[in-house]
């Protein structure tokens, strides 16, 4: 099975790799794709940053967020692949897990509730409602 477990370092993330990890990793049998989606800066900021300046600024978030659960993965011995994009969350999402062929999308959810995900839009009904690939999310 070949999971791709989007996370951005927050205490929802981190419960989905413990999910994962406690379900799946005891198999043997499971690909794990570990996945960071930085959004771009807003292009008033962005112009005035070198390329290799915004290119290491997303790098050093990407690692920032995934150390959590690149430690948890190691800690419990479980192989993964890691990787790190820029855009839409959402989108960079769906794109790679059908890229990819993964076999199930796995995210932590804010848990915000109906009325501030509407408002403030969620990245996790974004995959849920456009993704073809099944999504798995932990609250």
């Amino acid at each position: 099975m070949k999971i791709l477990l989007p996370v951005d370092g927050s205490p929802s993330s981190s419960r989905a790799v413990r999910h994962v990890i406690r379900h799946w990793a005891a198999e043997g049998t499971v690909s794990l794709v570990l996945l960071h989606v930085d959004p771009p800066l807003i292009e008033r900021v962005a112009r005035y940053l070198s390329t290799e300046d915004l290119a290491r600024f997303h790098e050093d978030r990407a690692k920032a967020a995934a150390r959590p659960a690149r430690n948890a993965l190691r800690k419990a011995g479980v192989p993964f692949e890691e990787r790190h994009e820029v855009g839409d969350p959402a989108l960079r999402i769906i794109g790679l897990a059908a890229r990819l062929r993964c076999d199930l999308i796995a995210m932590g959810s804010h848990g915000r509730g109906a009325f501030l995900s509407a408002v403030l839009g969620s990245v996790v009904m974004k995959v849920l409602s456009h993704s073809k690939v099944p999504v798995l999310v932990v609250r």
